[in-house]
């Protein structure tokens, strides 16, 4: 009877654990800020952990559990492709994905 109860509290345990390890990828605009922050975080560099950490909690998520550089045309319809050819000079865009998790 007391290792049934165990094994309840045990499961109960890990669903709630479970449940709130939500996490959510962000693609955020990779914007040159002249610190060298959007390099860090778009080529997944250490020193950009802290600043994808402030970007997670600023939005309520306790960590960053990985950030990197993502292309144009793996974010599917949010981003314009700017008809089918491969944008490559200083006005195109960088964009970042952000992975948080509560």
């Amino acid at each position: 009877m007391r290792s049934s109860a165990l094994i309840a509290c045990a499961f109960f345990l890990l669903a709630a654990s479970a449940a709130s390890a939500d996490s959510r990828v962000f693609i955020v605009a990779n914007q040159a800020d002249g610190y060298g922050v959007d390099e860090c975080l778009a080529r997944g560099d250490k020193c950009g952990a802290h600043a994808a950490r402030a970007y997670c909690q600023s939005r309520e998520f306790a960590q960053a559990t990985a950030y990197r550089r993502v292309e144009p045309d793996e974010v599917t319809g949010t981003v314009p492709a700017g008809g089918g050819e491969k944008c490559s000079g200083p006005a195109c865009g960088d964009y970042v994905a952000i992975t948080c998790q509560r």
